[in-house]
């Protein structure tokens, strides 16, 4: 017991933060506590340890050999201890919390009205600030500690962040019903001569279709790309153009009495998509988040889909 009266046991949990993070700031956001706090509990464990424990290598903090050495049996001593002193159990009817959500514009009308709904109900402390972004910037997001929790489809990611399939989706292809044959739908040679509507985040992105083009080296001619599913469907009527979606974000068909549905081309064989939610390993015990994350996985089951 010597060695734990020579140290603030608050310590060890700046150093597990900051051997687990690698990184100062999301040590910080882990714990948090501001970066000059976290930096000078840094400098209180390096003398403790007498040992730099991080050191910075090609513009990224990596541990020391010493740090290596600590991380394990410092991470098992710590879940002993949080398992012997038990946190009390988690309360959503009074807990007091705003979550960092970023979704698009199709998980905004799918699923943020059912999960408002529940919450409003079950959890009317907690708050929702909803950002928009691509899949790529939810990750960095995510890996820095700006969001809780992201909604899409995330097909490469790092290791440390967990996902979890909310659905299968696959694809509907709309157009002006005067431009598309009434029965069938249209060849890939007719598809691709068509100009094409795009759905993204970022001008440049390269999706599921973009990718099942490449493969047969073709490219369609996007003349049209925006964020916005409302939008999308308003360009439509009166022109030539071609929105292929996922069948979710269709809705109720009766609001489409300007436009056709039609399946894709079958020469271009588009694969179902996994709709995920996406958050940190930092996150995987915040009792909060995972009672949410519950809360949309309940949110996208059939009986409240399309």
């Amino acid at each position: 017991m010597d060695e734990l009266r020579r140290i603030d046991l608050n310590l060890l949990l700046a150093l597990h933060a900051l051997l687990t993070e690698k990184h100062v700031t999301r040590a910080a956001l882990r714990l948090h506590k501001s970066q000059p706090a976290v930096s000078h509990s840094l400098s209180q464990l390096r003398e403790h340890f007498n040992d730099p424990l991080l050191v910075r290598k090609q513009g990224k903090l990596e541990l020391t050999t010493k740090g290596n050495m600590l991380l394990q049996p410092l991470s098992e001593a710590l879940g002993n201890l949080n398992t012997l002193l038990g946190a009390p159990q988690f309360d959503p009817q009074h807990a007091q919390r705003r979550f960092r959500l970023a979704l698009s514009d199709y998980a905004a009308r799918l699923v943020l009205p059912h999960l408002l709904r529940h919450v409003r109900k079950h959890a009317p402390g907690f708050d929702f600030a909803i950002s928009v972004a691509s899949r790529e910037a939810m990750l960095v997001q995510l890996a820095d500690g700006e969001l809780d929790l992201a909604l899409g489809i995330f097909p490469d990611r790092p290791q440390d962040i967990q996902v979890e399939t909310l659905f299968e989706e696959d694809f509907i292809c709309l157009a002006d019903k005067a431009t598309v044959p009434a029965k069938g739908g249209l060849t890939l040679e007719e598809w691709l001569e068509r100009p094409h509507v795009m759905l993204a985040v970022r001008p440049d992105a390269f999706d599921e279709i973009e990718r099942a083009l490449a493969t047969q080296g073709l490219k369609r001619r996007i003349a049209v790309t925006l964020p916005h599913w409302g939008a999308a469907l308003e360009l439509l009527p009166g022109t030539d153009l071609v929105l292929t979606i996922a069948r979710r974000a269709v809705g109720p068909q009766r609001a489409l009495r300007d436009l056709r549905l039609f399946a894709p081309p079958h020469q271009l064989p588009l694969p179902k998509m996994s709709y995920q939610q996406a958050w940190h390993a930092r996150k995987d015990n915040d009792p909060g988040l995972s009672w949410l994350r519950q809360v949309v996985m309940n949110c996208c089951q059939p009986s409240i889909g399309g």
